[in-house]
């Protein structure tokens, strides 16, 4: 049955505005819950990605709403940073490209032209956030608390915010090494890719730059590892790179033209003088510093101009690529040739070890290359054999007695002291890099710049560290593994940057306006600000009044505070804490821990966050979807398609919230499948009429029963195993119901009743529609109603059995159809089991799971009335039992109640099968089958 969904959508989206159903104001006597969603930044449209975890979020609210509590479900945008800004130049520039995704997500032709503003990008898509994504999902959110982090009101808060963490001592200034756009200024690398629009994996990385002398030059070398100077060999170059001269501090280098443009962001004097041919290079030797040694300059192709300085000093005893290298020339004297190189003075070249490595002899790099057969340095291999190499050595390794002082000294250990001392001597220096390339979102290179006078939140101030693990291990947070994981997460944060110089959307720093707070700074308390919000929103308050006594009174209870703050201070004191943060898992190292440290540090302990729920990502063809990079269907498309509810009901039950899901059109119509399924199946019972039977009893136990699993599951907001019983499991039973002729009105009425709540948190439009349709003249919201009560009478296992006995009598009776070969019977005769075996089976049933000991199942069975006197038979019973325990019914009722089941069963099965069925208790049979019989098992018998 295919029903209009887009109709089906407005109308109840509609009757909930109306409703009002998700404005909530403080009521003391109602229990509260609050919860929000990660709020997106302003780079593009959204996607259908972010509405899985927007739809958990919609989808808790809603249940916890059905529970009677007032619920809190704001929303924001996140503007701070460059995205905007990034976004209105490449419509300044008329970016092809993006104007076309502009148009072709919908965007008016005359609304482009007003989008080379940032201010107007914000507000278009913070229109279009809310009107054509959010609203159009069906979100019963709060909307006048709507707020956006580029708004003054907002500004205010994260001003007084930062107040407080100075008054704290959790503010300070020290010079940084900050990844920065090289036009825009710093720029936040993280898996969030806020800032920028690739790298956002990438890794800071502290190289040490060894000067090697070549008369008055100085070649320069990047390392991570200057503990293993002692067993330099020679030196690497890339014979097809670019390099220069330059002078740094008055000192003449020779480095990569990539490496020349990145050092004046971190040296003082930096001066470029001229190219330099790599191959007048090759065959020099040079002093190397730490070993004082000559050594002389080979060829690399793996030495990347882009990574460090396009030098690299080589100890092949411990660095795998080294010595394939190496291996390489020596193996290969017309390669030698090619460069001018002897290779007899090659081939001399001996490995020094240098690091006893546990589970290594004298030359790891040896080692680990023949084992995993590496014979090139185009093998993939090579990076694990280095990545394995390393850690070991690290984490096991004691330097060599050729290590001068530094002999018998762990790596661990050796490594700084050993850069000191070279840095000391004026032997080396450090530089910072990136794993891999960055660019900002307004398309330039992201390098390491030094800024003297940063300034950070001290996140590792000690005491603000244990009272934030403390308060995470108590938390509600999912998935478990995460709780486990967050105090080691906080343990390990250190001080983070939090302003930034330069061209920025956000908040002001309030001590130096020439700063701007950066974007992960001014979103860790902003679940706070939705309360104020609102009255910002209603014009109840003026930004102006937002001052430092507005906030202390409000947040902290500080003060006297206005007449008019109080009813302010109310909502945030019945609200707050938050209930459930929910974010994408590329906030589970950054965005998470400091939204918890920064509670601790500024609030009272009564008003830390209770919960976090992370949600994983819907990914297409094996990567994330990126909206700033258009490489998703769009969510009115989406909609139109598939319909919002089978959208909803695709994130809720495809897989777990903690693991990545593909985007899958035919699992997303699938869905929509099902539930034009379930509308179909409804109506077809919904004006049945018939008396009660015992599959009535049968219906109304697993309606119960599932709720009761249900309410189980949401404790921990397993939306999956809701999911999974409300969409399948219970369609399934009505199906059965309908199929053996249940058509009893008012159970009926009463299971549908209940199912269709059960549908609202995941599918609230169809939960709708179908309650509209089974009481055309109630005026009722499901979405307002209150959750059903478990009735834990109607739970019945007697039914149940009862009905596991009917389908396995069926089943039965197709498997000796089978075997017969019988196409068309003319008669069924089913036989159940005679009425001693019942308390035999009782007996097995009660002590099977308190024993398997034999000898103590056959004593408490032979107490059962009459069973000595079968003696051998009941001997084989309990032996066959024990050895297959499956055979033992969940429950044991008795003769009369199966037999009772099974008659009431009789007519249904005599349609299912067109003959007549006879039921007879095995006791007035002398038949062979009638004595295979057993409790929960039928015998049959088809003719």
């Amino acid at each position: 049955m295919a029903l209009e969904w887009a109709k089906i959508q407005e109308k109840w989206q509609k009757q909930w505005a109306k409703a009002g159903l998700g404005k909530a104001t403080a009521q003391s006597a109602k229990e509260k819950f609050f919860m929000i969603f990660a709020y997106p930044g302003i780079s593009g449209f959204l996607h259908v990605g972010h509405m899985r975890g927007f739809s958990y979020t919609d989808a808790i609210c809603r249940y916890e709403r059905l529970k009677g509590k007032e619920v809190l479900f704001p929303i924001g945008t996140h503007a701070s940073g460059n995205q905007a800004i990034a976004f209105a130049n490449k419509v300044k520039k008329k970016d092809t490209a993006w104007i076309e995704y502009l148009r072709r997500n919908g965007c008016p032709e005359e609304k482009i032209k007003e989008l080379t503003d940032p201010h107007k990008i914000i507000e278009y898509f913070n229109t279009v956030y809310v009107e054509d994504y959010w609203k159009k999902f069906g979100f019963l959110c709060d909307w006048d608390r709507f707020t956006c982090t580029t708004y003054p009101d907002y500004e205010k808060f994260i001003q007084w915010q930062f107040k407080k963490l100075l008054q704290k001592n959790l503010l300070i200034q020290k010079p940084y090494f900050a990844t920065a756009c090289v036009v825009d200024g710093p720029v936040a690398v993280d898996p969030s890719e806020t800032d920028i629009s690739k790298g956002g994996n990438a890794e800071k990385q502290e190289f040490t730059l060894l000067k090697f002398k070549l008369g008055n030059m100085y070649l320069i070398a990047a390392t991570l590892r200057p503990e293993t100077i002692y067993g330099q060999t020679n030196l690497w170059i890339n014979p097809s790179a670019k390099y220069v001269h330059l002078q740094v501090d008055g000192e003449d280098w020779i480095a990569s033209d990539e490496a020349a443009a990145k050092l004046p962001y971190q040296k003082d004097n930096v001066l470029l003088m001229e190219d330099v041919d790599p191959m007048t290079l090759i065959g020099k030797t040079v002093l190397a510093p730490g070993v004082e040694q000559e050594i002389p300059v080979l060829p690399a192709t793996f030495c990347d101009p882009a990574v460090g300085t396009g030098i690299v000093t080589s100890v092949p005893a411990d660095a795998p690529k080294d010595y394939v290298a190496l291996r390489h020339l020596q193996l290969h004297p017309e390669e030698c040739r090619k460069y001018g190189l002897d290779p007899e003075e090659i081939r001399s070249i001996q490995l020094v070890p240098i690091i006893i490595t546990k589970g290594y002899g004298k030359f790891p790099a040896a080692e680990i290359v023949e084992k995993m057969n590496i014979t090139s340095l185009d093998d993939p291999q090579l990076e694990e054999a280095t990545k394995e190499v390393y850690k070991a050595g690290f984490h096991t390794g004691i330097l060599r007695e050729n290590c001068g002082k530094y002999a018998g000294m762990s790596v661990e250990q050796a490594k700084e002291l050993i850069k000191e001392e070279l840095i000391e001597f004026g032997r080396a220096t450090v530089f910072h890099d990136l794993s891999e390339e960055v660019i900002c979102r307004c398309g330039n290179k992201v390098v390491i710049k030094r800024i003297d006078d940063q300034w950070f939140i001290r996140y590792s101030d000690s005491e603000l560290t244990e009272k934030s693990k403390r308060h995470a291990r108590e938390m509600k947070t999912f998935p478990d593994d995460y709780q486990e994981n967050l105090p080691h997460i906080l343990d390990w944060f250190e001080d983070r940057a939090c302003a930034r110089l330069g061209n920025w959307l956000g908040s002001k720093f309030p001590f130096d306006t020439q700063w701007t707070v950066e974007p992960i700074s001014d979103s860790t308390l902003y679940p706070a600000y939705y309360i104020v919000s609102k009255f910002i929103q209603t014009k109840k308050i003026k930004t102006q009044e937002l001052t430092e006594a507005f906030f202390d009174y409000v947040f902290l209870g500080l003060g006297e505070g206005k007449e008019h703050w109080s009813e302010i201070k109310k909502e945030f004191d019945y609200f707050y804490p938050l209930d459930l943060n929910l974010g994408g898992k590329e906030h589970k190292t950054v965005h998470f821990p400091v939204f918890i440290m920064n509670h601790v540090a500024v609030f009272p302990q009564s008003k830390w966050p209770r919960g976090i729920f992370v949600n994983w990502w819907v990914t297409g063809k094996g990567s994330k979807i990126s909206k700033s990079k258009g490489g998703a269907e769009p969510i009115p498309d989406a909609i139109e398609k598939y319909g919002v509810d089978a959208m909803r009901l695709y994130y809720a039950h495809v897989g777990s919230p903690h693991v990545d899901v593909v985007w899958t059109e035919e699992l997303v119509l699938n869905y929509k499948n099902t539930l034009e399924r379930i509308y179909a199946l409804v109506e077809q019972v919904k004006e049945s009429r018939g008396v009660q039977k015992h599959i009535d009893d049968w219906l109304l136990s697993r309606a119960y029963g599932h709720l009761q699993k249900i309410n189980s599951a949401m404790k921990h907001y397993d939306l999956r195993e809701l999911a999974s019983i409300a969409y399948f499991a219970m369609y399934d039973d009505v199906r059965w119901y309908v199929r053996r002729g249940g058509a009893h009105r008012p159970t009926i009425e009463k299971v549908l009743s209940l199912w269709n709540q059960l549908l609202n948190p995941i599918t609230p439009h169809l939960s709708e529609e179908l309650n509209s349709q089974m009481n055309k003249q109630s005026k009722r919201l499901v979405s307002s109603a209150l959750w059903p009560e478990v009735e834990s009478e109607r739970i019945s296992l007697t039914a149940e059995a009862g009905e596991e006995l009917v389908k396995s009598a069926m089943e039965g009776i197709r498997n000796v159809k089978r075997l017969a070969n019988i196409d068309k019977p003319q008669r069924v005769t089913l036989f159940v089991a005679e009425k001693w075996l019942y308390g035999i089976f009782s007996v097995l049933h009660k002590e099977i799971n308190v024993t398997r000991n034999v000898g103590e199942v056959m004593k408490r069975v032979m107490e059962v009335e009459g069973a000595t006197a079968r003696g051998k038979d009941v001997n084989k019973i309990v032996l066959s039992m024990l050895k297959d325990v499956s055979k033992i019914p969940m429950i044991v009722t008795s003769q009369e109640d199966e037999l009772a089941v099974m008659n009431d069963a009789k007519e249904f099965l005599e349609a299912e099968f067109g003959c007549t069925v006879g039921i007879i208790a095995a006791d007035d049979s002398d038949h062979l089958k009638a004595k295979s019989a057993i409790p929960g098992k039928i015998g049959i018998v088809v003719e």
